[in-house]
């Protein structure tokens, strides 16, 4: 019988716990995702399971953010040309709605902009960083997280050609 130092409980015990949270950090995102639903600056409700047999992409933002800025114009492209995704943006660390609106108005952004919240992270998943992209492939399911800076290029080279 091999009798184990404190030393060696207390790294094993920790490995089971970084672990674990490793393995949340993996899941709960896909999870929570399963039934988002928010509401965007015009008062439109968007749900995932409302946006079956299309991508979806959740970008979080930021007014204060240069990259969050460089995307926009991929996105708007996006949004206008492709009718199998939908874009929505979510804009967080803001002072008020107002701030937000004219930051949208000043860059043209025409896909649907959400106020993000605690609640609204809690159904979609953390922005360590922004901008940070949730991407759902059209069954609904997490396809992937990005952390930085999304590109057009990069959204199509994921989906695939529209069909």
């Amino acid at each position: 019988m091999r009798v184990m130092k404190a030393g060696d409980m207390l790294g094993r015990w920790s490995r089971v716990v970084w672990g674990g949270i490793l393995l949340l950090g993996l899941v709960l995102p896909a999870v929570a995702a399963e039934g988002f639903m928010l509401k965007d600056m015009e008062g439109k409700t968007h749900s995932l399971s409302g946006y079956k047999g299309k991508w979806v992409v959740v970008n979080y933002w930021a007014t204060w953010c240069p990259p969050c800025l460089e995307e926009i114009p991929d996105l708007i492209a996006l949004h206008e040309k492709r009718k199998d995704m939908v874009i929505l943006g979510v804009a967080l660390e803001y002072k008020d709605a107002k701030e937000v609106r004219a930051f949208v108005d000043d860059n043209l952004m025409s896909y649907p902009i959400v106020l993000g919240d605690d609640k609204l992270i809690q159904q979609i998943g953390p922005a360590d960083v922004l901008p940070t992209t949730y991407i759902f492939n059209p069954q609904g399911q997490l396809a992937k997280v990005r952390r930085g800076l999304i590109t057009r290029q990069y959204l199509e080279k994921l989906t695939g050609p529209q069909k």
